[in-house]
């Protein structure tokens, strides 16, 4: 399979990258992480004016109507320079399902501004991504009743990035008929938004609903209820491919970095690179980083098609998670004491590996999950893309 990017492609992959390196250096990313917010609005504006920002947003609304594909070198782009930015949240886990499922006076209101580096959007998938086994989203813990016009939503979001910031929260909610996912405003009457900080220093609260009214086209698929377990699991298998995109760029940055260091640094009057040990850890490493990339490629690109996504989602997920740690947990043991300084931009990447291990399902859950699929592959005689 040739997964060799276009010219389009690459000029989005280098518009990235450019804008990303520019902008986000370490000295810079220290700076917000100290901030009350810990977002780089400079970076964010700089993304919005090249047109990144409506990348997947459609052409009709003011983006550029790409897919999966470039998003993921975007996110890589924003891996290899640990960018704390809202990319992902918005991106993928906000734009998309409402460029998807939206109603048209959602998708007029929210994807323009999404693109012009206004709105930032978020969703609350950390509780229905726990229950992976059997191929299910797991239950939300906010649940919704029907009232006229309106689903009124109590309960509580867990974990939802960058939801302090953000001007909309997909928010799945449990009806008597099925699971339907509302768009609301985190700043309306009856949320209370709970301050959360994570492995990675970003800021992911707890949202607490309380007779929380959402008008009915609001809601995602029209509101229909048995739609709703379809949308969650379409939003989570992009989430997921979104993760190991992030995963590859913080690990091919984080390599890179720590063979620079190998060859500056001497042992024995020799440089560290030298040692057969060394060799063969970075090696290692070097290998997890592009069964990484090529497994993200082959989703990103089934996802993009149409093809059957959910065994190769399952596996560059996997991959993103268990290979992932692999390399962080390698590149900051070869640092030495440096890399035990929390300070040293190395500790930097090696957070954010460790929370995209861990974000939406662990490397055991996942593998888990993707025996059972491959085992009904084989049990219904499939195992292709088509």
């Amino acid at each position: 399979m040739d997964f060799s990017l276009n010219d389009e492609q690459q000029a989005v992959a280098e518009a990235a990258r450019g804008v990303m390196e520019g902008l986000s250096t370490p000295d810079r990313v220290d700076a917000v992480e100290r901030s009350t917010d810990r977002m780089d609005r400079r970076l964010w504006s700089a993304l919005a004016d090249a047109d990144l920002l409506g990348l997947v947003v459609p052409e009709d609304l003011g983006g550029n109507g790409h897919g999966m594909v470039e998003l993921a070198l975007v996110l890589e782009a924003q891996g290899r320079v640990v960018a704390p930015v809202p990319l992902w949240s918005t991106l993928v886990l906000g734009t998309l399902a409402v460029a998807e499922f939206g109603s048209d006076r959602l998708r007029r209101e929210l994807l323009p501004r999404v693109a012009s580096g206004e709105a930032v959007l978020t969703a609350a998938l950390a509780d229905v991504a726990g229950d992976l086994l059997l191929g299910r989203p797991g239950r939300s813990r906010v649940t919704a009743k029907q009232e006229g016009n309106f689903l009124v939503l109590d309960g509580t979001a867990t974990a939802v990035p960058w939801a302090h910031v953000a001007s909309h929260v997909l928010v799945p909610a449990i009806t008597d008929d099925g699971t339907v996912v509302a768009v609301l405003d985190p700043q309306v009457a009856g949320i209370t938004v709970e301050r959360a900080e994570t492995t990675n220093r970003e800021i992911h609260p707890h949202l607490h609903l309380e007779g929380v009214r959402v008008p009915t086209e609001d809601v995602l698929a029209g509101g229909d209820p048995a739609e709703g377990s379809r949308v969650v699991t379409w939003m989570l298998e992009r989430a997921r491919t979104g993760l190991a995109a992030l995963q590859v760029g913080v690990v091919e940055s984080a390599l890179s970095q720590t063979v620079d260091y190998l060859n500056g640094r001497e042992q024995f009057g020799r440089p560290l690179s030298t040692f057969q040990a060394t060799l063969l850890r970075v090696a290692d490493t070097a290998i997890d980083t592009e069964a990484i990339r090529v497994t993200l490629l082959q989703a990103a690109w089934c996802l993009d098609s149409g093809r059957r996504s959910a065994l190769p989602v399952g596996v560059c997920a996997w991959f993103a998670s268990e290979a992932g740690q692999r390399a962080v947990h390698a590149t900051q043991h070869l640092h030495g004491g440096m890399g035990a300084d929390t300070s040293y931009p190395i500790h930097r990447y090696f957070l954010w590996g460790k929370q995209i291990e861990l974000l939406l399902g662990t490397s055991s859950a996942l593998l888990a999950d993707l025996g059972h699929r491959v085992a009904g592959e084989l049990r219904a005689g499939r195992m292709g893309l088509a």
